[in-house]
């Protein structure tokens, strides 16, 4: 019973609350990227190339047999995934420069500490007239 208290316990801390929403998230996002580049980025791109689908690009290493599949390099597959990821990488470089930011001006300077009172100046005063003679 004391291992599922402490699970329980640690299931239900913020940070890993925080964590499951970020990768569900990012998960979504990462689909969304994928279709981005795939069905808007990279159509105009063959057609500037002269009509080339990037995801039928590839060389065929070894041609397909009665028993076995053709083994193909798809090139064009890897150029889609890197475009993916380079676009996510400069979302979530955005995010965290934003992020930093913000935290920057949080902790910007700290406010000047209040003016002393009539009265500090004058107890500061008596002080140094003490201390005088």
């Amino acid at each position: 019973m004391g291992m599922m208290k402490e699970f329980k316990t640690f299931a239900l801390k913020g940070n890993v609350m925080d964590m499951a929403v970020g990768i569900v998230i990012g998960a979504a996002f990462g689909a969304i990227v994928a279709s981005f580049v795939a069905d808007v980025i990279m159509p105009p791109i063959g057609l500037l190339i002269g009509g080339v689908d990037f995801s039928s690009l590839g060389v065929t290493l070894r041609e397909a047999t009665v028993d076995s599949e053709a083994v193909v390099l798809k090139y064009g597959v890897f150029i889609q995934t890197l475009v993916n990821f380079i676009i996510i990488a400069l979302a979530v470089f955005i995010a965290v420069k934003g992020i930093n930011s913000m935290k920057k001006k949080e902790e910007a300077a700290p406010p000047a500490p209040p003016a002393p009172s009539n009265e500090e100046k004058l107890l500061a005063e008596i002080r140094d007239l003490l201390k005088s003679r």
